[in-house]
């Protein structure tokens, strides 16, 4: 950011925090700033840097997600090549039926993207009273992410189960329709059904996903992106 955008080394962290506190990531507030960069650039750049080798198989929750007889989609906000490494760190690529990231959101990489967002455009901040300048990039927590999400994977809010430790995305989640599901921490709110200290104790809290029917659920181990299509 330093380099690339002409930024003080010394405001970086500090605008990244605030940032990814108000826009869901740094990325979304950084276009709304009216900076211009590459989509991919950015993804490269930060997840360039990531110890990916600490990530180990985890064999428990590969078998808790191959025994779940429900339809199972990941829903993030990072890009495609971020979502896919990780999960075949984790050996859990092939436990999903597709995948909505960051490309299915905001199918362009255009530098130009917050051209499209007005100077006088504004958005309220999810959860909250705060007004601040509308991003072009489509993300967790702002509800026009879930409603994209819910139409592109053919899901019913009313009948999905949303994990999340993210208390913002959660939050929006309850407003949607979503039942939440709040992992890393036992604590409870009131935008919070469940809460999960460690996915691997998802079937003790939650036995009654292991009761549902798997005969509408059959999908190929071959786990799909999922693209926009315009009409």
């Amino acid at each position: 950011m330093r380099h690339k955008l002409g930024m003080e080394e010394s405001t970086v962290p500090e605008l990244c925090l605030s940032l990814y506190k108000d826009y869901g990531t740094t990325m979304a507030g950084l276009k709304a700033q009216g900076y211009n960069f590459e989509y991919d650039d950015f993804h490269s750049f930060v997840h360039g840097r990531l110890p990916y080798n600490l990530l180990k198989p985890d064999h428990v929750l590969r078998g808790l997600l191959l025994s779940l007889p429900v339809r199972k989609v990941i829903f993030t906000n990072s890009d495609k090549n971020h979502t896919i490494t990780v999960l075949k760190r984790l050996g859990i690529e092939d436990c999903f039926e597709s995948i909505i990231c960051f490309e299915t959101l905001n199918p362009t990489n255009s530098a130009d993207g917050s051209a499209d967002v007005e100077e006088t455009d504004f958005v309220q901040q999810p959860n909250t009273d705060a007004v601040t300048p509308r991003s072009p990039v489509i993300c967790k927590p702002f509800e026009n992410a879930y409603e994209e999400a819910f139409k592109i994977a053919n899901i019913n809010p009313q009948r999905t189960l949303f994990f999340d430790d993210s208390i913002r995305n959660l939050e929006t989640a309850k407003q949607v329709g979503l039942q939440t599901v709040w992992v890393g921490t036992s604590h409870r709110t009131k935008d919070v059904d469940h809460s999960l200290e460690s996915i691997h104790n998802m079937r003790e809290a939650l036995p009654e996903l292991w009761a549902e029917q798997s005969e509408n659920v059959i999908y190929s181990r071959e786990v799909a992106i999922e693209t926009p299509v315009e009409a």
